[in-house]
């Protein structure tokens, strides 16, 4: 029997290109940090160099929501590669904050794109939807693993030029290589096209949808320390960069094995319990990697961190899918993930004013201790958003 018409082509190749543009990102968590910090930058003016640009991937992250309902996921897949390879080139090229800046802003136009995009193109294959986004977080995962740890390695080997160099080759040329050879058929939204407002308005009336964003800010804290702090603390402690970037891998190593046990165990997303438990899990390997020097302790909470995290976002992904039409699916995913543009923004900010002030240890301990008062918030407003004894 032939397939259907409306079935995706070339999967691997989509499941690869994401593969490859993570094990990018995963890179410049460790390249990005380390850097500056070599340079002799103050905690506020690298917490500044992280989160400044975030300002503009909310915006960007919101419009490439309704773009890829409008012209499709692929097309912006590919541009967030060719504005990964334009970070690569300019992190390459210099050692001024100007530049580094630069870098971080292309970067983030990346991000901004890649997310909303490759999450909508996934609720569109065929088969259990909880199984395939946990398989797709799973490979993003393994792809950031390999490249925080590959990152270590080539500050190391070659040096932060070399490093940054191999971020523009293989998660912007060779991902978008691989995502060439995908394709989905695309469907306009009916009735043309609407405007950003009349995109995002039905669906801010929604009161699951600021719980959401709640539960996304959550799961993205730990990406945030990954590209801001973690490298810093370890580096503080004397670790070296190889260690530090395989230490940080277990962050996604916990995120992979997220993927697998919850894109099997989350079903349901009335249940307030689910991200009750991720969440708690987030803080508390937040506030206490803080406390121990052992490397077996650090490692142990980088991997429940990223374990938390993991199927915190398999929940909130799994809950805007359920709230949303396939028509609307690209802008209520970015609506839903502006709490990981939100937690970019404000956690590198605060952490390197807390540096600043209290000193890096002290830093993870308030940090973590406002992250169990914010994941105590989310039980009372599951039920404010009528989610409770909802079907998924």
């Amino acid at each position: 029997m032939s397939a259907s018409p409306r079935a995706p082509r070339g999967l691997p190749a989509f499941f690869a290109g994401a593969f490859c543009w993570n094990l990018g990102l995963g890179m410049t968590h460790l390249l990005v940090p380390l850097y500056a910090y070599s340079l002799g930058y103050s905690g506020l003016a690298i917490g500044s160099l992280v989160a400044l640009p975030v300002l503009g991937q909310i915006w960007i992250n919101l419009l490439s929501g309704v773009w890829t309902d409008r012209v499709g996921g692929r097309r912006l897949a590919l541009l967030s590669c060719i504005a990964t390879v334009i970070a690569g080139a300019l992190f390459a090229s210099g050692r001024h904050f100007a530049l580094l800046l630069a870098g971080q802003s292309a970067f983030i136009v990346a991000r901004a794109l890649f997310w909303p995009s490759t999450w909508s193109l996934a609720t569109q294959f065929p088969g259990d939807r909880s199984r395939i986004m946990g398989r797709l977080n799973s490979i993003t995962s393994l792809g950031q693993i390999l490249g925080t740890g590959a990152a270590g390695l080539a500050i190391a080997q070659a040096g932060f030029a070399v490093a940054f160099a191999t971020v523009a080759v293989i998660g912007g040329l060779l991902a978008g290589a691989f995502m060439l050879g995908f394709s989905v058929p695309h469907t306009a939204p009916a009735g043309g096209r609407t405007s950003i407002a009349g995109a995002y308005a039905p669906l801010l009336r929604r009161r699951a949808i600021y719980y959401a964003v709640a539960c996304a800010y959550v799961s993205a804290l730990p990406f945030s320390l990954s590209l801001s702090f973690y490298p810093i603390l370890l580096a503080a402690q004397g670790y070296t960069s190889d260690a530090t970037g395989w230490m940080i891998a277990l962050r996604g190593v916990g995120s992979v094995a997220a993927g697998f046990v919850a894109g099997r165990t989350v079903r349901h997303t009335a249940d307030a319990r689910v991200p009750l438990v991720a969440g708690l899990m987030v803080a508390a390997s937040v506030l206490l990697i803080g406390a121990v020097r052992d490397p077996v302790l650090i490692s142990t909470f980088l991997f429940g961190v990223g374990l938390g995290s993991g199927v915190m976002t398999l929940y909130f992904q799994l809950l805007i899918s359920d709230l949303s039409a396939p028509s609307e699916r690209g802008a209520a995913l970015a609506l839903g993930g502006l709490g990981w543009g939100l937690s970019h923004l404000t956690t590198p900010l605060l952490m390197g004013a807390l540096k600043d002030g209290l000193g890096i240890v002290p830093a993870f301990y308030a940090l973590g201790a406002l992250a169990v008062v914010w994941t105590a918030a989310l039980y009372p407003l599951h039920r404010w958003a009528g989610l409770r004894g909802r079907p998924s």
